[in-house]
């Protein structure tokens, strides 16, 4: 069957939330850990956000991120639905 006739499956869409959703935030926490690991734990919270987030940066962190979460969550449940 067909990415495109699956897709159009009632059942493909929650269970793609179901993949996409866990792997975005994980993706996410495990960036966040990796550019501002000091500074997470140093509780130093303004300095994560001008790092990763002020002056228009959330739009590059966030949007790759939820590119690959999207193409992941489509590939994985598309794999798994019969």
């Amino acid at each position: 069957m067909s990415l495109l006739t699956k897709i159009q499956k009632p059942e493909f869409w929650p269970n793609f939330l179901k993949i996409a959703l866990p792997f975005f935030i994980i993706v996410t926490l495990i960036s966040l850990f990796m550019n501002s690991w000091r500074e997470i734990f140093a509780g130093d919270f303004a300095t994560v956000s001008k790092v990763n987030f002020e002056e228009g940066k959330w739009m590059s962190f966030f949007g790759i991120k939820v590119v690959i979460s999207f193409v992941y969550g489509l590939y994985v449940t598309n794999k798994n639905m019969k």
